[in-house]
């Protein structure tokens, strides 16, 4: 087929290969100076004020290791919800919950849930498991090749295990899981990430393994790659469903019908119809996991808290389960396999991030555990809030209220 000639249309989708008339200094250091400097390329007084007031300017040294070609900072509004009662295996006690986000309703809605949690005695949670991954992948001549590369690959554990202990503290390799496809081979390392939620930790800790691969073994792969896109960095994945990413948490209430009436305006009936309803329609969709909507939940955790929040496409995996209980009560549950939390690293430390987590008393050393089931039984409460208001039709009048300001 033949498209017909358009000037207009080749002109405007054709390559512009003149030099741009303004350039960024590109750099990854944090300076006064070099922040000057891009505010001079961008030219845009009134922009560079409110990103760059005067409390930035202060503190701006603090950014240095987590941001690069620094100019100024973004105001999200935090709101708090609760108290939320956690009654767990590592979080004990009535916490309120930061949660930074631009959605109205988000946080009255998590407020609403956490007060019904905590009027019903607390939701129960347990931290099942734990372990970060990362996937590289090498490619072989044939199936052959690359059964004689994995059974050299058993043999060498120790040997991965301390290379990759030798780069980190606080990171243990726990494992190593063969995928073979073909005379493609995907190794699955998986590690024990202490506080920190562990990305980077793990790369660097593959990275040495990697290069002794490379290095050492006795059959040549004809390429291999870091990362080969199996552990489900940062994507939604069925893999991680039955096992972990990160920490898996369970978490469930039991509410009598009195408490549901009271705070959802709606009965066990429907909200276990509900359920049922939606459970259908998201395996319909080809939904990973059943949920309402954990990434609400995460995604503002996860920016008022300084964690990744690209790692809410992962963590939003799981599944919600409404069961009619035998006195009549509404037995409430999810289950999440792919918290990506930590309590110390990345952005944890700085001011806004850190004063979050210190509001919770969950920051520093010893404490992601307890954050991982806070975080478990806030999803909770979100769950029974958003199906209480769909089964109640208070839903879209509650965000017509609170969006629109009527």
């Amino acid at each position: 087929m033949t498209l017909p000639e358009n000037t207009q249309l080749n002109s405007a989708l054709a390559p512009k290969r003149h030099s741009p008339t303004k350039k960024l200094v590109a750099s990854g250091r944090l300076t006064s100076e070099l922040v000057s400097k891009r505010w001079q390329v961008l030219d845009d007084e009134d922009v560079k004020d409110a990103l760059l007031d005067s409390v930035t300017t202060e503190q701006m040294d603090v950014y240095k290791n987590n941001i690069e070609h620094f100019i100024g900072t973004v105001k999200v509004p935090v709101g708090v919800a609760g108290p939320l009662r956690i009654n767990g295996t590592h979080a004990n006690g009535d916490y309120f919950v930061p949660l930074a986000t631009t959605e109205a309703a988000l946080v009255a809605s998590y407020h609403r849930g956490s007060k019904l949690i905590t009027a019903a005695g607390g939701a129960s949670a347990m931290l099942l498991s734990e372990g970060v991954t990362r996937s590289p992948g090498f490619a072989f001549s044939s199936l052959i090749e690359a059964g004689q590369f994995v059974a050299w690959i058993m043999t060498q554990f120790d040997q991965f295990k301390q290379l990759a202990e030798n780069t980190t503290r606080f990171g243990r390799l726990n494992d190593i899981n063969v995928n073979i496809e073909g005379n493609h081979v995907y190794l699955v390392f998986e590690y024990f990430t202490g506080d920190a939620s562990g990305q980077n930790m793990v790369t660097i800790a593959t990275n040495a393994i990697f290069d002794y691969i490379l290095k050492t073994s006795p059959i040549e792969p004809n390429y291999a790659f870091l990362d080969a896109n199996l552990s489900g960095d940062k994507k939604p994945n069925a893999h991680t469903l039955r096992n972990v990413r990160g920490k898996k948490v369970t978490a469930e209430v039991h509410l009598p019908p009195y408490l549901i009436e009271k705070y959802l305006h709606t009965s066990v009936e429907k909200m276990v119809q509900f359920g049922h309803m939606t459970t259908t329609g998201g395996l319909l969709s080809g939904s990973i996991g059943i949920n309402a909507h954990y990434a609400n939940a995460l995604a503002a955790f996860y920016i008022a808290c300084g964690q990744d929040a690209a790692c809410v496409a992962e963590s939003a995996v799981g599944m919600t389960r409404f069961e009619q209980t035998k006195e009549g009560g509404l037995c409430a549950s999810v289950t999440l396999p792919n918290i990506m939390v930590g309590t110390v690293g990345g952005g944890t430390a700085l001011p806004s991030q850190r004063a979050c987590l210190e509001l919770l008393g969950l920051y520093g050393s010893g404490q992601s555990r307890a954050l991982a089931e806070v975080v478990a039984g806030l999803c909770l409460a979100g769950e029974l809030s958003i199906v209480g208001a769909f089964c109640a039709g208070h839903f879209s009048r509650a965000h017509h209220k609170l969006a629109r300001g009527k």
